[in-house]
């Protein structure tokens, strides 16, 4: 996939040394594939392509919901959904989505990670973080399993009782068995982690719905592989999801998807992790964006470089 050159006319003048922010994120159900989108203020995002999709599905009745980009010493890698349940077909798998890329511009073949996770209904949001020290790849995802967790059945939606599980690799081709890795004692989806301070950060949504919760929370860890601990109070209104975490100058930026009416996308900005300010108003996303990813790039990134090429005179 290369960018097209109607991207770069999307942009105002791409200012030298300047940081840069890309946005992705899907449409509708997820099936016309990835979006992108640019900030340098981490508040006002443009469209790239025309807000068309820059990645596409390759497999036939493939999602590309929650795509989740991340870089580590192999170069960018993106995961993301790529369907509510598991086939109800004899013998169906249960499957995430990945690609790989060099540069964010042109992506390799898209693969689908088998889920081997036995009686799983579904695998969403899954995430990848490169853990420098064990050096490997950690996938991580939300499935509901019926009946392991009875204490807390009715929780949910329709049946839906989340934890999230995780899978480690190293090249992404040869991968662990699945194992439970985050496991507040309730209903849960949509895990991210940010490092900051020392420590690792996850932000999560509290799925429940009776009681009501449809919130975020965090837990901490001393390392990105866990034990998750300290699971703090909501610090969200409800009907919130897919949080995104990104770094602008000594402020955290919180974004989150508010998926009932009035539906629109919002963040929460924090410097302490302990006080969170709603400065959704403030905020400017493409029309219909939903969960997805925000990365920092340098104005010497190459994708950075493919955009100011036809950069308005």
């Amino acid at each position: 996939m290369k960018l097209s050159g109607a991207i770069a006319f999307l942009l105002p003048a791409l200012a030298l040394g300047a940081e840069h922010y890309l946005f992705s994120s899907f449409r509708g159900n997820g099936e016309s594939g990835v979006y992108f989108a640019h900030s340098t203020d981490g508040y006002q995002w443009a469209p790239l392509n025309g807000d068309q999709p820059v990645v596409k599905p390759q497999h036939p009745g493939m999602l590309m919901r929650d795509p989740h980009l991340a870089k580590g010493p192999d170069g960018w890698h993106m995961v993301w959904t790529t369907g509510w349940t598991r086939g109800k077909e004899a013998g169906a798998k249960l499957t995430i989505g990945h690609a790989a890329s060099a540069d964010l511009i042109t992506w390799g073949a898209q693969q689908l990670i088998e889920i081997p996770l036995e009686g799983a209904r579904n695998a969403w949001a899954p995430e990848s973080v490169w853990d420098a020290n064990a050096k490997q790849w950690i996938i991580f995802w939300s499935s509901t399993i019926p009946g392991r967790f009875p204490d807390t059945e009715g929780t949910g939606d329709t049946g839906y009782n989340h934890r999230v599980y995780a899978i480690t690799t190293k090249d992404f081709r040869t991968f662990t068995a699945p194992r439970l890795w985050f496991d507040p004692g309730f209903n849960c989806i949509d895990s991210t982690l940010v490092q900051t301070d020392g420590k690792w950060v996850m932000l999560f949504k509290d799925e429940r719905k009776n009681p009501l919760q449809k919130r975020l929370r965090l837990a901490t860890a001393a390392s990105p592989m866990g034990p998750w601990s300290g699971v703090t109070e909501p610090f969200t209104g409800d009907w919130i999801e897919g949080p995104s975490v990104l770094k602008v100058g000594g402020e955290w930026l919180i974004f989150f998807d508010h998926y009932a009416k009035p539906n629109y996308y919002g963040a929460y900005r924090t410097t302490d992790w302990k006080t969170f300010e709603d400065v959704s108003p403030k905020i400017k996303f493409p029309e219909g964006q939903r969960h997805g990813t925000a990365i920092t790039l340098s104005s010497s990134d190459p994708f950075v470089q493919e955009l100011g090429k036809k950069r308005p005179r």
